[in-house]
């Protein structure tokens, strides 16, 4: 399956206008998170990917709320949170939120290590599994050299081995990857990321 996968949209009408032509060769499109601007500007970012009519994967990052974008989402949309689903034969599980709780403060949508583990705990086996916060030492670190990824996530993408598990969140490490086991982690940000997974029998 070639499936296209970002994060971190922001409204970016330059970035959903390169993702729009491209998916058009997609089999499925994966939004890791934060696609609006502190919980503002939803709906404008849903109009700007209208355009995507491959099946969509969505998760909620930490500047929409998981009911906000359930909401906003487009028609068919599958909107995961400590869910799954399968898509062509193919396992996605998604969390969304910042994990561990960020520093942003109120308007922040986030999760405890604690509750992040509670909502990986049910995912037994998946292909892709798709989140906004980065795995704890991979592609989470920030400006200022602090790693701040989540060990909640690292530590199901180290028992669930998926395939292939993305993330976006820390601005900085777009574009980086690294490995779990033998799972590949891209932190993806706003561009056009192309992946080729196929189903385990």
């Amino acid at each position: 399956m070639k499936i296209l996968a970002f994060s971190d949209l922001h409204i970016s009408q330059d970035a959903a206008d390169a993702l729009v032509a491209a998916s058009a060769e997609a089999d499925l499109v994966i939004g890791a998170g934060d696609f609006c601007n502190r919980r503002e500007g939803l709906d404008q970012a849903m109009a700007m990917i209208e355009g995507i009519a491959a099946p969509f994967v969505m998760v909620p990052g930490n500047c929409e709320s998981l009911d906000e974008l359930r909401a906003a989402a487009p028609a068919g949309a599958h909107v995961l949170h400590g869910e799954g689903v399968e898509i062509g034969g193919l396992r996605l599980f998604g969390l969304g939120y910042g994990v561990p709780v960020t520093p942003f403060g109120a308007w922040s949508c986030d999760l405890t290590e604690e509750a992040a583990a509670d909502l990986l705990a049910p995912c037994e086996a998946a292909d892709v599994m798709v989140f906004h916060s980065p795995p704890k030492g991979i592609a989470d670190v920030t400006g200022g050299w602090f790693s701040v990824g989540s060990t909640a996530i690292r530590d199901a993408i180290a028992r669930v081995q998926p395939q292939l598990a993305v993330c976006g969140h820390i601005h900085d490490c777009w574009g980086r990857e690294g490995m779990i086991g033998a799972t590949r982690v891209v932190n993806l940000g706003p561009r056009v990321n192309w992946f080729e997974i196929g189903a385990r029998p």
